[in-house]
């Protein structure tokens, strides 16, 4: 008997990249209802990564959560781009430890400067998924807009092209927002007001699309919606990244979305690469908390009759 065609194709793969995926084969999917239970590594500065951390634990609570960061080197933004890729890979690297199957890189300005380097060493082991401001949608959406970056990302060559290439014909600002990234990472409330309040100013007031162009902007989404509000005498409309993300997420792994999964997905927080409790700031925001529940118990076993 002849045996079944296949098609011959080329391995385009460098020697590195094949021998990464041999030493990282993809894992299996989980047997049970909800086939296909992963897990996922984030990597930022600091809390940043929080936002898409809870998108993800939403979307599937049964995906485990690895969740790299670098405190001791937060905030990215002010260093140079190379600085910022050894940072970002150094991150990548511990999270690998713990075997994920994909990494997000949730932070705009590693994955400006450093996407390229962690796909080169990740992939195709292990899918990279970058984090890119939400400037399409909100033009879409109709605008104006504005989009709410740090200081170093504001006027970037990066931004502009951004705002080129996806709200060319919508009204558009960038908004230096000084000191907020370091607030919402300390949860110091009384300066996220000072920092938001700084940023509404400089807002124009017929905005009505805002663009979060820093993952830790999502954390205090609702204080900068009301600051706006009153800004702007009516509602605005906030455009995040994290959703997308981990959406896109699941996607490069074939995972669907599944909300009513149980609560089994555990986390796992890497501070410096050596493992640390979520930090008290963490716990100050609706997403921390979620991560921070515990699974639930198992049911008790049924007596025998």
């Amino acid at each position: 008997m002849r045996p079944p065609f296949t098609r011959n194709t080329p391995d385009t793969r460098s020697p590195r990249q094949a021998h990464r995926a041999r030493r990282h084969p993809a894992r299996r999917a989980a047997p049970g209802p909800y086939p296909g239970s992963v897990k996922i590594a984030l990597i930022d500065s600091g809390l940043g990564l929080l936002a898409a951390a809870a998108a993800v634990r939403r979307a599937r609570p049964d995906a485990g959560l690895v969740l790299s960061n670098d405190p001791s080197g937060m905030p990215w933004g002010p260093r140079t781009p190379r600085d910022i890729t050894e940072r970002a890979l150094r991150c990548a690297r511990a999270a690998l430890a713990e075997r994920p199957d994909a990494l997000i890189v949730a932070c705009n300005t590693a994955s400006v400067h450093a996407l390229a380097a962690l796909r080169a060493e990740l992939e195709p082991a292990v899918p990279v998924i970058g984090t890119v401001p939400a400037v399409k949608p909100a033009a879409a959406a109709g605008g104006p807009v504005a989009v709410w970056a740090t200081p170093a990302t504001t006027g970037s060559p990066y931004q502009r092209a951004l705002i080129r290439d996806f709200a060319g014909g919508t009204q558009t600002a960038q908004v230096p927002c000084h000191g907020l990234a370091d607030a919402v990472e300390r949860a110091d409330t009384r300066s996220v007001v000072t920092a938001v309040e700084a940023a509404a100013a400089l807002t124009p007031a017929a905005t009505r699309d805002v663009v979060l162009g820093c993952t830790h902007y999502e954390l205090v989404a609702e204080e900068i919606r009301q600051r706006l509000a009153r800004r702007t005498g009516a509602p605005v409309r906030l455009h995040g990244s994290a959703r997308a993300v981990a959406a896109q997420a699941l996607r490069r792994l074939g995972a669907a979305p599944a909300p009513d999964a149980p609560a089994t997905g555990t986390v796992r927080l890497l501070a410096d690469g050596a493992p640390v409790p979520l930090p008290a700031a963490a716990l100050g925001y609706p997403e921390g908390r979620l991560l921070a529940a515990p699974a639930p118990l198992p049911a008790p076993a049924r007596p025998l009759p």
